[in-house]
Formats: C-alpha cells, sequence, structure tokens
C-alpha cells in the first residue's frame, strides 16, 4: 500500500479528515519537516491555487482515515447468527465526539489510508478540458482514497461519491446531450439542465448513518418473522465474478421485505450493498429521503417518450456499471398475486444492454434469485385484489400497519437460492444485429425469460405450498391427516427423485404435517374440526386465493407431469399434437421451453408413468400411477379459461371487448358456475387467472370484434377448454377412487 514517505518530489496531500482525532491520524502520516509538501483539504476550491503553482512533476496525494466496525465483545460473540454479525455494518466511523474513546478500547479500529499518487502532468493528460481542473483532479482524489480504502474494510464498504457531478462533466453525457438536444430540435444547455436535475433525483447515496439507520429501523420486519435459509452454494463463485464484473440482482417479487432479506444475505457472504430500483409509490416522507440516501434508487414505473430522463437513466446505469456497483430491481410483471411467477418484462434490462453494447462495461452478470416464504401475512390482501379490491395506497399509516402485522408471531422460513448467472455479452454476442431494433429485443426476451427459468428452478417446494395443493384438490370437502398424508408421500417421492429442490422433509411424519396444518390454520388459512372421531383439515371459506397463492409457489415442479396425465387420455395418434396444444394453451401460465426440450421432458414424464406409454390404455396407466397431480395442478387455470372461453363465445362477434366490463362480467358469471359446481373452487374465480386467459384469447385472435366466422372459432375454442376440464375431471375421479376419498364425485 501507499506511503507517504516512499514520495521524493514536491508534493501535494488532499486531506479529508472532519474531526480532531482523523486531523491528528493523518497528520502523522504526513512527511515530518518536509517545505516540498504542500497540505489542503479535498475541495476543488482549496486545490486551485497550489495546483496552478505546481510543476508537472508535482505529485498529487490524497489521505484519509478509514474506520473498522466496532469489533463484538466476548459477551457479544456466543449470541449472535451469522446473519446478524455480518449485517452490513456501514456505520463504521463512530462520531466525532465518541472516536476518542473507540480507539482507547481498540487502538487498531482506525488507520490513515493513502490514495494511489498521480503527477499533475498525469492528471492534465487525463483531464479532457472542460470544467475547472481542481474539481476534476478533487474528484479523482477521492475515487482514488475510495479504492485505497477499500482494501482495509473491504468491498462491502464500496459507496459512490459525487456520482451526479462526475457523470454531468464525463464526455460521453455530453455527447448524449448533445444527440438527444438536435434529435428533440432543443437548446443543448436546456437539455443538459433538464438531464442534470433528472440525474439528481435519480442517483442514490449510500451514507453508513442512513444504511445502518434504515436497515435497522426495518430489520425487525423480517427478522422477526422468518428464519432464513440460504443455498449458497454458488455465492462463492458470484463474489469472485463480482470481483470483474458488476452483477445485477433480479430476484422473484412476493412481498415488501424481498430486498431487506437479501440486502442482509448478501451483506453477510461480504458483497457490497446493491442499487436497488424502487417505484416513486415508496418514496413518501419519513422512509423516501433515508432510503434514498440508503442506495434505494426511486424511478419512474413509466418513461413513455421521455428522451431527457431516459439519458439519464442510460447514463447513470452505465457509471454505475462501470464502477463495478451492483443492481437489483424486481422485474415488472414478476411479481403475480397468483404466488406465481408471471413473464417478466425487460425494459430496465435494455439499459444495462446498452452500457455492455457502447463499451462502458466489458459485461454485466444478470443473477436470477428465488426468495420464496412458507408464509405471508400480506397474501390475504393480495387475494382480494383478485377477487377485485382495490390496492392500499402506500403511505405512513400503511407502512406503521403491515410492520406492526409482520412483528406479531413468527412465520417460519424464507428460503433464498440463486440460479447460475447470465453473461449479458455473451448473450447479445449469440444474438442477431444488435442494430436491429426487433433482433436487439427478442434476444432481452431471451435474457427475461433465462432469469425465469432460473427463478423457478430454485424456488424449492415448500411444505406450505405441499399442504395447501393436497387440500385444494378436493374441492370443498375435509381430509383426515392420514388423508393428507396419502397424497404427500408420493408427492414427496417424485420431487426427490426428479432432484426437484423442496423442503419437505418437515412433512416425512405425522406430526410434521400437523405441524404444517396448525400453522396455517393459526393464520385462518384452515379451518380445523375436532368434533368427531378425529380431527379434519380443509381450506378456511373465502380463504381459497390465499391456499392457491401457496400452492402455486410450488407447482412449476410438476407441469410437465401434470400435462403428461392430460396427454395419456387421448388417443394414442393423438397423444403428441395434444402435448404440443396444451403447451399453447397454458403458455400464459407457465415457462415452457423451445419445443425439442419440452418434447424431450415431456418423453420422460410419460415413461415414469408407463415405458410404453406411445401405444397403451392411458386410463389404465393412470389407475395405476402412484400420483396424480393434473387436478391439483391445472383446475384453477384451465376453470379460469373455460369462464373466458364461454364468454367470448356467448357474445356478438361484432361487439367490442372492453377488458374492464369483461373482467367483471366474467367474475360474476364464474361465481354462478361455482355455485353450480361447473368450476371446481373459488381458487379459479381470479382476475388475474381471467386476465391471462383473455390475453390467450387475443394471442388466438379471438377478442377483436368480427363477423360469423369469429362466433365459429370461439366456439370451437371453448369446445377445446371444455374437452381439457373434462379430462382434468375424469383425473380427479381416477385419484378420489384410488385414495378412497368421497369428494363428491361417484368413482
Amino acid at each position: 500500500m501507499t506511503t507517504l514517505v516512499d514520495i521524493d518530489v514536491p508534493l501535494i496531500v488532499l486531506t479529508d479528515a472532519d474531526s480532531e482525532v482523523e486531523r491528528r491520524l493523518v497528520a502523522d502520516a504526513l512527511p515530518a519537516g518536509d517545505d516540498r509538501t504542500t497540505v489542503v483539504p479535498l475541495r476543488g476550491t482549496a486545490l486551485a491555487g497550489p495546483l496552478a503553482q505546481a510543476s508537472p512533476d508535482t505529485v498529487v496525494t490524497a489521505v484519509r482515515v478509514a474506520w473498522q466496525p466496532r469489533r463484538p465483545g466476548p459477551r457479544e460473540r456466543g449470541r449472535r447468527s451469522r446473519l446478524q454479525d455480518a449485517r452490513p455494518s456501514l456505520l463504521r466511523r463512530p462520531p466525532a465526539p465518541l472516536q476518542a474513546a473507540a480507539l482507547r478500547r481498540d487502538p487498531e479500529r482506525a488507520r490513515a489510508v493513502v490514495a494511489e499518487p498521480a503527477s499533475v502532468a498525469e492528471l492534465t493528460q487525463r483531464w479532457d478540458g472542460t470544467g475547472d481542473l481542481a474539481a476534476f483532479v478533487a474528484r479523482q482524489a477521492a475515487l482514488a482514497l475510495d479504492r485505497a480504502e477499500r482494501q482495509v474494510v473491504g468491498d462491502r464498504a464500496k459507496v459512490p461519491r459525487h456520482v451526479a457531478e462526475a457523470i454531468e462533466h464525463s464526455p460521453e453525457f455530453r455527447a448524449e446531450v448533445a444527440a438527444v438536444a438536435a434529435r428533440l430540435e432543443r437548446p443543448e444547455e436546456e437539455v443538459a439542465a433538464e438531464a442534470v436535475a433528472d440525474l439528481h433525483g435519480l442517483v442514490a447515496g449510500m451514507d453508513p448513518v442512513a444504511v445502518e439507520l434504515f436497515t435497522g429501523l426495518l430489520r425487525p420486519v423480517h427478522a422477526r418473522a422468518w428464519d432464513v435459509q440460504v443455498d449458497a452454494a454458488r455465492l462463492d463463485g458470484l463474489r469472485e465474478l463480482n470481483r470483474r464484473h458488476p452483477l445485477v440482482f433480479l430476484p422473484s417479487h412476493r412481498s415488501y421485505v424481498d430486498p431487506l432479506v437479501l440486502a442482509d444475505v448478501l451483506a453477510a457472504h461480504d458483497f457490497p450493498r446493491n442499487h436497488v430500483l424502487g417505484g416513486e409509490n415508496l418514496r413518501f416522507w419519513p422512509v423516501g429521503p433515508i432510503a434514498k440516501r440508503a442506495g434505494l434508487v426511486f424511478i419512474r414505473r413509466s418513461f413513455g417518450d421521455d428522451q431527457v430522463y431516459k439519458l439519464a437513466v442510460r447514463e447513470y446505469f452505465a457509471f454505475l456499471l462501470a464502477k463495478r456497483f451492483n443492481l437489483e430491481w424486481y422485474l415488472e410483471g414478476g411479481r403475480s398475486r397468483t404466488g406465481k411467477l408471471r413473464p417478466p418484462r425487460h425494459g430496465l434490462l435494455s439499459y444495462v444492454a446498452d452500457a455492455v453494447e457502447r463499451g462502458r462495461v466489458e459485461d454485466a452478470y444478470v443473477v436470477p434469485v428465488s426468495i420464496t416464504y412458507d408464509q405471508l401475512r400480506e397474501v390475504s390482501g393480495m387475494a382480494a385484489e383478485q377477487g377485485g379490491a382495490a390496492k392500499r395506497g402506500e403511505g405512513l399509516s400503511w407502512m406503521a400497519s403491515y410492520i406492526r402485522e409482520q412483528v406479531r408471531t413468527p412465520l417460519g422460513t424464507v428460503h433464498v437460492g440463486f440460479a447460475e448467472p447470465i453473461s449479458l455479452a455473451a448473450a447479445l454476442r449469440a444474438g442477431a444485429d444488435a442494430a436491429d431494433p426487433d433482433a436487439r429485443r427478442l434476444t432481452l426476451q431471451k435474457v427475461a425469460f433465462q432469469v425465469a427459468v432460473g427463478i423457478n428452478s430454485t424456488t424449492p417446494a415448500t411444505a406450505t405450498a405441499l399442504v395447501t395443493l393436497a387440500l385444494l384438490g378436493v374441492r370443498d370437502r375435509a381430509l383426515t391427516l392420514a388423508q393428507v398424508q396419502r397424497v404427500l408421500q408420493p408427492l414427496l417421492a417424485y420431487l426427490t427423485e426428479g432432484g426437484r429442490p423442496h423442503s419437505g422433509a418437515a412433512l416425512d411424519t405425522a406430526g410434521g404435517v400437523r405441524r404444517v396444518l396448525t400453522a396455517l390454520a393459526q393464520q385462518g388459512v384452515v379451518t380445523v374440526y375436532e368434533g368427531g372421531e378425529e380431527p379434519v383439515y380443509s381450506i378456511e371459506r373465502g380463504q381459497h386465493l390465499v391456499a392457491a397463492f401457496y400452492r402455486n409457489n410450488a407447482i412449476h415442479h410438476v407441469v410437465d407431469r401434470a400435462i403428461a396425465e392430460l396427454v395419456m387420455l387421448r388417443d394414442p395418434a393423438d397423444r403428441w399434437d395434444e402435448a404440443f396444444r396444451l403447451r399453447d394453451q397454458l403458455k400464459f401460465e407457465f415457462f415452457f421451453p423451445e419445443r425439442d426440450d419440452y418434447r424431450r421432458r415431456l418423453t420422460a414424464e410419460l415413461e415414469r408413468l408407463d415405458p410404453g406409454w406411445e401405444t397403451a390404455d392411458g386410463r389404465e396407466v393412470l389407475c395405476r400411477a402412484p400420483l396424480l397431480l393434473a387436478h391439483r395442478v391445472l383446475r384453477s387455470f384451465v376453470d379460469a379459461q373455460l369462464v373466458v372461453a364461454e364468454r367470448l363465445a356467448a357474445r356478438d362477434p361484432r361487439t367490442p371487448v372492453v377488458q374492464a366490463d369483461f373482467l367483471a362480467e366474467c367474475s360474476g358469471v364464474g361465481q354462478q358456475m361455482l355455485l353450480q359446481g361447473r368450476l371446481h373452487g373459488p381458487e379459479s374465480l381470479s382476475r388475474e387467472l381471467f386476465g391471462t386467459a383473455l390475453q390467450l384469447a387475443a394471442n388466438l385472435d379471438l377478442v377483436d370484434p368480427g363477423r360469423e366466422e369469429l362466433a365459429r372459432r370461439r366456439q370451437e375454442w371453448a369446445a377445446q377448454v371444455r374437452d381439457v376440464v373434462g379430462r382434468v375431471a375424469v383425473i380427479d375421479e381416477l385419484d378420489a377412487a384410488a385414495r378412497r376419498e368421497n369428494v363428491g364425485v361417484e368413482p
């Protein structure tokens, strides 16, 4: 590491010291009695005079005091978990009045660090001639000091400084401003001023006090509710990768506490703090100002055609990535009120791709992250929104009630997993011509799809998800503990055999299953009747959408098996055609691989049902199967499609479909169909499921007004959906007969 005694030329030392203790430590690091050394504060205004008088060979450096976090005393060490020990602790620097006492307790806690020196000639050569040379040198010295400090305190202390100013004075920014001004036919100065204002609105700080305050205040929201279980297998490799390239963490979004959980996990494994992108809806006082200083980037949900704002976002992303700061955001479209991952949008990913394509950064790696909870209190609110309730607006009162709810009682475990990182540079090279907007959009869609697949692959089937899957498969009937176990045992064996992640070890015993059922009962999702020979369990009235949320967290692991069962109920000659018809019918609900990979995966499932599946009698094969899943996995989705298909078929083809009115109509008629027994359960009555079914209909060109031909095609689609619903019902009957469960259908 550089020391000032190593330098034997005229010297300018910029000092960054704000307290008497720090000034003393810095003074001790300065050369004693050397009249060739000029010492000034780390400010451009203070540097301007000495710099103007300096010879080209004069060396400029800077000194700062680096503080280590307070080390826990002997009494504290046995009481804290690893996550608690490794929480961000960016509050390394004690307040000035406490610094002397801190050093008396631990003299090694602070030390002066020296920035990598550079001569005036070298610095002048780096300067592009715009702005003030002294201000440029001061910024360069501050960045060099940051690098020197990280050698002492580690990468977790990596924080951005003077970001807006650095971007504003960069040649890349000025070139972008000139291009946008010319395109919009506006004065360059006006565009520059607007872009700088947008930058200041975007740029987040990483103030140590704000970080500690923000995390300290909000940590109880998740720390008291869940135990954190981390699949850390990839974290060592990610940390090594992060030494060379920036990472973009793209997690699944289930809860407002997702960023808090992930921040603690990454801090525990020595990652620098992410810049987290958040919506303007969370900017309310007092959380907004603190969060912005703690690394939260408030960004508009929609940029529209605001070219200047897009310029600011593009340059901010490029700056952060070039400086190897990590990003984190939650893909728009990824959070689903059904609990199932939705097709993600990739708008912000294009700005990362832009930085790579323009050579602002060599590469950026996208990291899919799965965050899954055993239970969530906010699910009931999401379920209400599916039924048409308005979403409650965020604000101080909302936050207070949210925190009160979260810390009430423990909610089990939150599972965090990391999938294989994706090189964005490699993905862009593999795509078509980057100058072709359509080809570029397709490339980014594929990356977003890979992210979703990666999230699904690391999302475990939780014990809660598996128990709700068992209960939702029997309509409104109750099951004994033994009956629940008879569903779960072959399901757990299936997941284990296929190497799919699950936390079903808790369900290996009757006591374990009972504990999960009891936990669900305490949250009002399950009801228990104990007035008979033995307790029986069922979904609480009005809680089917909540139960479906938990179930849907796991169904991506068994959707291939469910489709294989439906395929077996078709004529052998038609089975592959049916397999691809079902893939198309469900493509807005699940992530399916390319056709060849889909065929390979489905073949494996069919062979597990029967090696001679291509010619075997499908009903006999299913009667012998130890596990049937189609009715438990697909019923709510195809039932919702049935409602949409029949309402379209009953509609005058010339009448336009107004989405809000049509979905309200589906909700009303769907409730009638449920009461008539035509739908399996209330979990089908979801506006989100009706919405994706309508999206499928639009993809089939069945929504826009037409004539008699449209009416005929709508009728044909409704008949196809009824056929699938009928086969799901047959599998339900076979499963009931095999398990001797009285589900109200005569076997």
